[in-house]
């Protein structure tokens, strides 16, 4: 059965579900920062999805940067899968703007994080609801 692991649970708002992923928010309103976790017991390497939920997990993370990328006027994407913290399978998808407050270095560890006032989280899901695809389901925190 799958679990969010608490370190992801404790840092990020949820947004809802793709048909693999779970869709999470960073809760740090310097960088428009997303992560995708496939909904998939003990996986913590790519590897370790089947031929077509790693396909998926691309084809969800592709469609999820392209449409962030325009919405949030990205100057560069930053997509990627760490794992040296939290174990979990989890995909990185940062929008990066020149004038952000850690350009050009990574966002990771700059700054203590500054949560989202509730009326930002609001407008973020807005922004969303009129991009994200008909496959997408928005899940109410």
């Amino acid at each position: 059965m799958f679990a969010l692991d608490s370190r992801l649970q404790q840092d990020t708002l949820l947004i809802g579900d793709y048909p693999l992923c779970r869709l999470l928010l960073m809760n740090e309103a310097r960088y428009p920062w997303f992560i995708l976790v496939p909904r998939r017991p003990e996986v913590a390497e790519l590897f370790q999805l089947d031929e077509a939920d790693r396909l998926q997990l691309w084809r969800e993370t592709t469609t999820l940067a392209e449409a962030l990328k325009d919405i949030f006027a990205a100057d560069k994407m930053n997509v990627a899968t760490l794992g040296n913290v939290v174990s979990q399978l989890h995909m990185h998808i940062i929008v990066r703007r020149r004038e952000d407050a850690a350009w050009p270095a990574p966002v990771w560890g700059k700054h203590a994080p500054q949560p989202y006032t509730a009326e930002q989280v609001a407008a973020i899901r807005t922004k969303l609801q009129l991009v994200l695809s008909a496959d997408f389901s928005f899940i109410e925190d």
